[in-house]
Parts: structure tokens; sequence; C-alpha cells
């Protein structure tokens, strides 16, 4: 009589893992004494397990003991079974440990820096289930919020630091004037300020609606220029383009233009008498609280600019 396939729901893993011990130590005798068990229950639990699954595992003589050649591949089985249970064990451990939450990092647009990138990376080894909501904003909302506490923690462009809030500098962001392939000054090695401020300027719309926290409404401004604006827009890519296409002249952070520069497609001036440039900051509220998962990404950016005081 072929008995009842064994359902899964009702097998005892006990069972199974005696039935290892067994077959690990050739004999009933030594599996005993590694489980700190009777030889009779030993041999019950063995019996009891074939009778559940309804096949013999064991062949029983006083001269030998060996595994069934069915036996033999249950406890293969088994036993790749109880390493993932035991690998599991392992990956639970100082569960207690391990934190929940979310970062939301508010950052200025297009900022090429290895120095975040490597934070970025860096954090999530460390706290692989913080979850992460990064915004792009520009300087002066982050800074607004951060400073009615609407904000944790924010990546800005700042021209000096801002009173009362946290400002911890990562690194300065060069900038430049740029010109496009059809513009006269394309080639020219260097330019003066007054050649620059008769040129139509291409610029951002934060900057001509007046938020003096974008670093190129402040810098466009310390040279003189948006006199005669001749394109504008929010967006770093369309900025680029009008100039690309010839618009006029404007300033953009040089990491965001490399490709462009090589292919000939834009010329960078070389202000002879006003260097550009502005810095970036990493801002908190010292009087608001700051999450657990917000303080430590500000830790690790203090870590990695010790120990790499050169990255950007």
């Amino acid at each position: 009589m072929i008995s009842a396939k064994p359902v899964l729901g009702e097998l005892n893993w006990n069972l199974f893992r005696t039935f290892c011990a067994i077959a690990e130590e050739g004999g009933i005798t030594r599996a005993a004494r590694r489980l700190n068990m009777s030889q009779p229950s030993i041999s019950q639990a063995l019996q009891r397990l074939e009778d559940q699954l309804g096949c013999q595992l064991v062949f029983r003589d006083s001269r030998r003991f060996s595994l069934t050649a069915r036996g033999e591949r249950i406890y293969q089985e088994c036993s790749e079974i109880f390493r993932c249970v035991d690998r599991i064990s392992i990956l639970t451990e100082d569960r207690n440990d391990e934190e929940f939450g979310e970062v939301s990092l508010q950052i200025v647009s297009n900022l090429v820096s290895p120095l975040i990138n490597e934070a970025l990376r860096l954090y999530h080894l460390r706290h692989p289930s913080i979850t992460w909501n990064i915004e792009v904003q520009n300087s002066l909302e982050t800074v607004r919020r951060i400073a009615q506490e609407k904000s944790g923690i924010g990546i800005c462009l700042l021209a000096k630091p801002v009173f009362n809030l946290d400002c911890r500098l990562l690194f300065r962001e060069e900038f430049s004037v740029f010109c496009g392939a059809e513009h006269p000054f394309f080639g020219r090695t260097q330019i003066t300020t007054r050649e620059l401020r008769q040129e139509p300027f291409v610029a951002f719309t934060c900057a001509t609606e007046g938020m003096g926290l974008e670093p190129m409404a402040v810098l466009s401004e310390s040279v003189g220029l948006g006199n005669r604006v001749s394109g504008r827009s929010p967006n770093l890519e369309e900025v680029r383009r009008m100039i690309v296409a010839g618009l006029g002249i404007g300033i953009l952070p040089l990491m965001a233009v490399t490709d462009e520069l090589e292919r000939g497609l834009l010329w960078r001036l070389e202000v002879s008498d006003h260097p550009i440039g502005s810095d970036v900051f990493l801002v908190s509220n010292p009087q608001g609280s700051l999450t657990v998962p917000e303080q430590n990404f500000i830790t690790v950016m203090s870590e990695l600019q010790a120990l790499y005081p050169d990255m950007h």
C-alpha cells in the first residue's frame, strides 16, 4: 500500500534535525551523544520521521550503518535548508541596532560633487534600511524651509553663511561666464568685466526675480551682468542650451559644462579682473531637532571631509 504524500505544514522539523545529526554522526549512538538525548529517543524520532514520510531513511543492522538512496537525497536537502536557516539567523544579529526612517534632503540643482556621491554611498552601506527623499530646490527656498523647521538639512550654494543657521562649508564650486561658438567672444583668452556688461545675458529665472541667495544672482550682480536679459529659465539645461545657441553670455558651473567645452560648443570667458565662485554649504537649524538619520548624514559628511579634505 502506498502511503499518502506528507503535507509540508504537518512535518516536524525537529525530527529532520535529529535525522541530520544521525546522518552526520554516522549512527544513532553518536547522534544521541551530540544531541544529549537517549538512544531510544533518537531511534523513536527516526521511526516517526520515516512514518511521516512513508519511506525508509536508514538501513538498520548490527554490522553497518548507512543511509538509503532516498535517505541520502533527503539528508542533502535538509542540510541545505538548515544552512539557509543558519544564514538567516546571522543576518538578524544586532537587528535592534538597525535604523529605519527617512532622510529628506533639499539640494541645489545640477550640483556635481564626488564628495556628496561618496557620502550617499557610505551612508547607505551603514544604514541600508533608511529611505532617501532628495528634492531639488533653490537655495533661498531651502534656507527658508530650514529656518522655519519645515526641512531638516539642505545643500545650498551661498555667498556667505546664513545668520542663525548651522552652515557647514563643504567646498567651493567654481563658476565661469560662457559664450557659444557663434559669439564674437568665442576664442578670446581674456575679457574684461566692462566688455561683458555690454553683452546680452542669459539668466536663471530666480536671478531675474531677485532671489539673492541663489549664486547665479549673486555672481551676476557682483560682475554687473544682466542689464540686458536675452533669455531666462529656472532650468540649468535650458540656460546652457540658450548660451550654446548664441542668445547671449551666461554664468554656469564649470563641472556642468565639461562635455560642451570638449565639443567646442561653449567657450569659457576668463574674466581677468574678477574671480567667480560660490561656496557649497550643508545647512541645518541648530534650534530645530534633527532626526537620527539626518544627524547621521551630517556625521558621515564630517568624516569624509576629515579623511579627504580636497574632495569636492
